[in-house]
């Protein structure tokens, strides 16, 4: 069993933000492969289903971004699952709008939802897929602009990150992440 965990903040306001392409992300793999979340369970959202032949299962922290370690913890203890089996999805300012970096391990880079799981988990050391949203221009501040949505100009580079994002996803749960990252990383 495979568990995917996309980072976002729950609720209306935040859903086209630039802070919750990991919950796009997991929606978008929900839809390919007909997975409802349906379940509220760890301070989640979680969808089960089987993609490639593999149980999957897709969780949405609902505890907001900076505490996502606790959603990740709680499902760890609750179902008695590694964190060889997890990868989390979430938005990085370094890497630009359109492209994605797949990592197994590094330090939280300054996000506070990684961050979170670091201090959860008690290590550096887990899979990850960081989806690009650039780096605001100066002077604009970073919660401001994280918390913001996408412009239209950059809606067809964010569809096709989310597209990117799945199919990466899609091609780990039967191959080794290293793999994954020598095809997904360009």
């Amino acid at each position: 069993m495979k568990w995917i965990v996309g980072l976002g903040n729950p609720g209306p306001q935040y859903a086209k933000t630039r802070h919750n392409v990991g919950f796009m992300a997991l929606d978008e793999l929900a839809r390919r492969h007909g997975i409802v979340f349906n379940q509220n369970k760890c301070k989640s959202v979680i969808g089960e289903g089987v993609i490639g032949g593999v149980k999957t299962v897709l969780i949405k922290p609902m505890t907001y971004m900076n505490l996502s370690g606790e959603a990740v913890r709680a499902y760890m203890d609750y179902y008695k699952v590694s964190l060889d089996d997890m990868i989390v999805v979430y938005d990085d300012l370094d890497t630009e709008v359109g492209k994605i970096r797949l990592r197994y391990q590094g330090s939280a880079g300054g996000h506070n939802g990684i961050k979170s799981i670091i201090q959860h988990t008690g290590t550096q050391t887990f899979n990850r897929v960081r989806m690009g949203i650039s780096r605001p221009e100066p002077g604009y501040a970073i919660v401001d602009y994280v918390l913001g949505a996408f412009p239209k100009k950059e809606g067809d580079r964010l569809s096709s990150m989310v597209d990117s994002t799945c199919d990466a996803l899609e091609f780990s749960l039967d191959h080794t992440f290293e793999q994954t990252m020598a095809k997904f990383n360009g």
